[in-house]
């Protein structure tokens, strides 16, 4: 884009955030997984379930269920990025991966205990439709905004994300909490809140695409098919990617320590409502403090970025982590539990508004290819979800307790602090007039 920093163009693109982060926080983070517990859980059988004839524990088969919906991402997301950077047409990507999404939370209106397949497949494809989304997003920053605006614009997503889910968090906690008085019982409420969910991700997804620029393709005529061509663009972008000293840095302990963080995102409700036995408006409330202290977090560490650096500020983020992460594990009562979701809450928005900035400060200004730059973020991103959300689902069946697979995010989260601390160290030596050298 000739005009970064535009006022117009940078709320549009925050307001795809509003529009799918509703997506986040009633399917993945309170609704869902309570309700999900709810219908699933009886005295008969206790956790399990059966699906397609296999028996499961009833959180460990959502675990999987989002474990195999993200790699799928891993295996398209850089094919579909790198055609979407070779044909220039990323904002038709979005677009198809909004409608997946939003179309699967609808369809969620129609699961109960008898149709657990159909709610399983619908719950992946909803994932699959706000991964696949948010990779054509993220792409959009280094494009709308300057290096010394990332920092704040990207924020400025995330902030609109939380304020939006929130937003549409309180109507459906009217529905579950108030329903009663409208004749309606607490599980249609939280299929209701499934159904708002697609329809309000549509809704406000027309906003961003109706004012982003499709994209422009980024070479010269080529005479192979758009698949060789994005395979080919993807080598190029590897290829530039290995040449990058701080970037191949970054990606490591950016996969590490994403795996505790996202895991723990898509985890802590249904942790709370088995271990701790917390109702739905409990596990709720809590999210919602979650949401609002987020907002805080992310334009926090954004201020502190500005003070003492991208890196510095992940260091102290991370660290903060592991300790939730121990604490997580001692936490045996109610109010415990919510001290911790504050602690969440700050750090939560902080880490991933200033590790989406970052990476994008570390790419050269003005590529042109900057989805297929962007899948490489993505991907590594999914691939920690699906080894995060994995590892808590299968240390949960392997131990009988979820609190065993806390401590396993701890130790992803440690290895991410020791690499972090060698990409410090790396950015001292990196010359600093390189294009992607260090962080200001």
């Amino acid at each position: 884009m000739e005009n970064k920093n535009n006022k117009k163009t940078i709320r549009a693109w925050a307001f795809f955030d509003w529009a799918n982060s509703a997506y986040n926080l009633v399917i993945t983070s309170t609704i869902f997984p309570a309700y999900y517990v709810a219908i699933t859980s009886n005295k008969a059988n206790g956790d399990k379930v059966n699906f397609f004839g296999h028996s499961f524990v009833n959180t460990a088969l959502s675990d999987y269920a989002l474990s195999a919906a993200y790699l799928v991402m891993v295996l398209l997301l850089p094919i579909l990025s790198s055609i979407a950077d070779y044909k220039g047409n990323k904002k038709a990507f979005m677009i198809f991966f909004t409608l997946l999404g939003s179309a699967a939370c609808c369809a969620l209106f129609n699961f109960d205990k008898d149709h657990l397949e159909m709610g399983i497949i619908s719950f992946a494809l909803a994932a699959i439709g706000y991964a696949g989304g948010f990779v054509f997003y993220n792409s959009y920053l280094p494009e709308i905004a300057t290096v010394d605006m990332q920092d704040s614009v990207s924020a400025k997503g995330f902030t609109y994300g939380y304020i939006g889910s929130v937003l549409l968090q309180l109507i459906c906690v009217f529905f579950v909490m108030k329903g009663k008085a409208f004749g309606i019982d607490q599980a249609l409420a939280s299929r209701l809140s499934f159904l708002l969910v697609g329809l309000w991700w549509i809704g406000f997804a027309i906003i961003p695409f109706s004012v982003l620029p499709k994209g422009s393709p980024n070479a010269q005529k080529h005479d192979h098919n758009i698949i060789k061509g994005g395979f080919i663009e993807l080598g190029h972008v590897w290829k530039k990617v290995k040449e990058m000293p701080l970037l191949k840095r970054f990606l490591p302990s950016f996969f590490f320590y994403s795996m505790g963080v996202q895991t723990i995102m898509l985890v802590a409700t249904g942790f709370a409502a088995k271990e701790l036995k917390m109702a739905t408006e409990q596990l709720i409330a809590i999210i919602l403090i979650i949401q609002l202290v987020a907002i805080l977090g992310a334009t926090l560490m954004s201020r502190l970025s500005s003070k003492y650096g991208n890196v510095r500020v992940l260091i102290g983020v991370v660290a903060l982590w592991i300790a939730v992460c121990v604490a997580a594990y001692f936490t045996y009562t109610q109010t415990q539990f919510y001290i911790i979701a504050v602690v969440v809450g700050l750090v939560m928005g902080g880490i991933q508004s200033m590790s989406r900035s970052t990476y994008s400060k570390y790419l050269p200004e003005n590529i042109p290819d900057t989805a297929s730059f962007f899948s490489f973020y993505d991907v590594t991103e999914k691939l920690a979800i699906v080894g995060g959300v994995f590892s808590f689902g299968f240390f949960e069946e392997l131990t009988g307790s979820p609190r065993n697979s806390v401590l396993v995010l701890g130790i992803f989260f440690i290895v991410g602090l020791v690499l972090l601390f060698s990409l410090l160290k790396a950015e001292k030596n990196v010359n600093r007039n390189s294009d992607f050298s260090s962080l200001k």
